[in-house]
């Protein structure tokens, strides 16, 4: 019998297209403008608009607005929200701790500037718009602990070299049958996936998960993000999104959008979608990272005989030194760590390699297609911070003229090999203590980050699971 396909494979996704047909700046022609907003609005097939912040968690939190209220109002103005939506946890727990906000502050508010760049259609939400914001102080300064304003620092710092990133997000999530509710009655255990089987790159779908990936695929082309391509992964109910390249900033906001619609689409479906990077012993879902770097509109990821350019050279170095550094941005939770395990295509090391799986940066592609494919971030990371991890690492390898050693050949998770932290715990002290993340980000940054860490750790640090039940109960 031919063993089951590990999960977390990955595939060749996110690649650029060729000269001829890439996206100017990496914009969807579908992208909704206010124009065209007012038309919908005025002809009555939109009545509201969602105005969102990405959260710490990479979720959208925000308002509903009337439609005609935000072009009044909004549109080109801005709202308030409470800034505890950038400093709390999962839960949305008002805790102290922070300096943004809390209780010693009175919860003050933020504002929220819309980024009209990002509005779109919701085809998953009946007469539904959806447009990101930025949030800002009262004085109209960025936020720093933002997270798009995280990613947004990283890729002007790396505009100081003469480059920009474009990037291309491959992301794996689990389909559960039944409800989000059914599952919390059941206290998530007998969890049962779509599919009971290995179908890695299957054709023979069932009709039930045809539907799902045809009204998905449906609704994201109709919101301005086509996908590239949707496969069924190694575990049984994993699935694989991969979209094409694109700016870098817009890359996340589709990502946030795209969550959202899988969430809701499997939900009428009555299927519960999980991004959670191990949402069961044995099983891994990723977040892989493809970026390649342009200069004047060309990819400087190799030269023109094929091998890998200079600049290519330190930003792959610089990953390999500072990604051990960053965890806290591209696995934020405990169970981020229980993805990284030998023989499931998750990196436990820092190593880079030629089309080598095992490794945490993969180069792929060839000619202008050739790129990094970073490997380490979960599907539980949120995109901004995952991004900004990788190419403030690829800053590092520029300023300091890194270079890396020799390509891994076989398998990079051996001995000997720098390994990536094996625990939130061990991320957080990387983290906070690191100079090459000192330099990347304001102290209140690095402080804000690794307390939401110790805020994950301190919820866990007390609770008695079921697994060591199952384990001491009876031999204690």
């Amino acid at each position: 019998m031919t063993p089951p396909a590990p999960a977390d494979s990955g595939d060749r996704s996110g690649s650029p297209p060729t000269p001829a047909v890439r996206r100017e700046s990496g914009r969807p022609a579908a992208r909704l403008t206010l124009d065209r907003l007012r038309e919908h609005v005025a002809a009555g097939r939109v009545d509201t608009v969602l105005l969102a912040v990405p959260d710490l968690q990479g979720r959208l939190k925000g308002k509903r607005y009337g439609a005609q209220h935000f072009l009044d109002r909004l549109a080109a103005g801005s709202a308030d929200m409470c800034a505890y939506v950038l400093a709390t946890d999962v839960d949305m727990t008002p805790a102290d701790g922070f300096a943004l906000t809390s209780w010693a502050t009175g919860y003050q508010d933020l504002r929220v500037t819309p980024a009209i760049e990002t509005l779109r259609l919701t085809p998953w939400m009946p007469k539904s718009a959806l447009v990101l914001g930025d949030a800002v102080d009262h004085d109209a300064t960025p936020v720093e602990v933002a997270p798009r304003q995280m990613l947004r620092r990283q890729l002007t710092r790396l505009a100081r070299h003469g480059l920009h990133v474009e990037a291309g997000l491959e992301t794996e999530f689990v389909l559960y049958q039944g409800t989000y509710e059914q599952a919390a009655e059941r206290a998530y255990q007998e969890l049962r996936p779509l599919t009971a089987e290995n179908l890695d790159y299957a054709l023979d779908h069932s009709p039930a998960a045809d539907r799902f990936f045809r009204r998905l695929q449906a609704a994201l082309a109709g919101a301005g993000l086509p996908v590239e391509a949707v496969k069924t992964e190694g575990a049984p109910g994993q699935v694989e999104v991969t979209f094409p390249y694109g700016e870098a900033l817009a890359a996340c906001d589709g990502h946030l959008a795209f969550k959202h619609a899988v969430r809701a689409i499997g939900s009428r479906a009555g299927l519960a979608p999980t991004f959670m990077a191990a949402p069961e012993t044995g099983v891994g879902s990723g977040l892989h990272l493809h970026i390649s770097l342009w200069k004047d509109g060309t990819s400087v990821i190799s030269d023109s005989d094929g091998a890998l350019s200079m600049p290519a050279q330190h930003a792959i170095a610089g990953l390999l030194d500072a990604l051990p550094q960053l965890g806290v941005l591209y696995a934020p939770n405990i169970n981020s760590y229980k993805r990284y395990a030998p023989g499931s295509f998750a990196p436990t090391t820092a190593g880079w390699g030629y089309d080598n799986r095992t490794c945490a940066i993969r180069v792929v592609g060839h000619g202008e297609g050739q790129r990094l494919e970073v490997r380490v971030p979960g599907a539980d990371a949120n995109p901004y911070l995952a991004l900004a991890a990788a190419v403030t690492a690829i800053n590092h390898g520029i300023e300091h003229g890194l270079k890396p050693g020799p390509a891994e050949t076989g398998n990079a998770c051996r001995e000997g090999a720098t390994p990536l932290p094996k625990t939130l715990h061990q991320a957080m002290i990387a983290f906070r203590h690191s100079p090459t993340v000192r330099e990347a980000f304001s102290a209140d940054v690095v402080e804000h980050y690794a307390h939401l860490a110790q805020l994950e750790l301190d919820h866990h640090h007390r609770i008695v699971t079921d697994a060591e039940r199952r384990r001491w109960l009876a031999r204690a």
